[in-house]
């Protein structure tokens, strides 16, 4: 794996939302019944199986896709990183946005997550209930660090989705990316963000 400030290459965030310890919350079911612990540990098995395949990030990006798509919501996550610009986007901006956060996304994984040196992912049991929402705790230890990556997902049908990462604890991804992409839709429109986002993933899978 790359060190670790490389690793955290898209999530080294400013801004954030309220810290989880902060927030009175209500503990959901016990892991065995709790789907939102469920998808956050299996997306963590794919990632971990991608570690230690090794490979080109490209062969990486290939064996997480399945596994980002079905543990993600793109579309609700495109839609809150590019805010207020979304709702006046149009149908062909929206999909070529869609498609290109979900490829900048799997590309970071595929390409900061590159080698497996023991690392360890541990989710907790449970996850934590607020509103319609569910926070699912979980730390990646490494030899030097340990840090903690919570997910808050929502229900999309018959399946909880992650909808935000929150580096630290309590920093979030979607909140950052908005700020970063604000200046490219502002002097280009939803057009040059997708571009921008594409370059981005050609970088990362080289």
């Amino acid at each position: 794996m790359k060190p670790i400030l490389n690793s955290l290459f898209v999530l080294l965030l400013v801004g954030g939302v309220p810290a989880l310890s902060a927030i009175p919350l209500q503990p959901a079911q016990a892991q065995a019944a709790d789907p939102a612990v469920a998808q956050v540990q299996g997306f963590y098995d794919a990632l971990l199986a991608s570690m230690k395949s090794g490979g080109s990030a490209k062969s990486r990006y290939e064996k997480l896709k399945p596994a980002v798509e079905k543990a993600f919501d793109l579309p609700t996550m495109t839609a809150a990183a590019v805010g207020p610009a979304w709702a006046s986007a149009s149908d062909a901006d929206k999909k070529a946005l869609v498609d290109a956060f979900a490829r900048m996304t799997i590309a970071n994984y595929a390409k900061n997550f590159d080698s497996y040196s023991g690392e360890k992912f541990t989710v907790e049991p449970a996850s934590i209930v607020r509103g319609s929402d569910h926070f699912v705790k979980s730390t990646m230890k490494t030899s030097n660090d340990t840090i903690a990556f919570n997910y808050r997902l929502h229900q999309v049908g018959s399946e909880w989705k992650i909808t935000d990462v929150l580096l630290a604890g309590n920093i979030s991804q979607m909140a950052q990316k908005r700020s970063d992409f604000a200046t490219t839709l502002a002097s280009g429109g939803p057009s040059a963000l997708t571009k921008r986002l594409n370059q981005l993933s050609d970088q990362m899978l080289g």
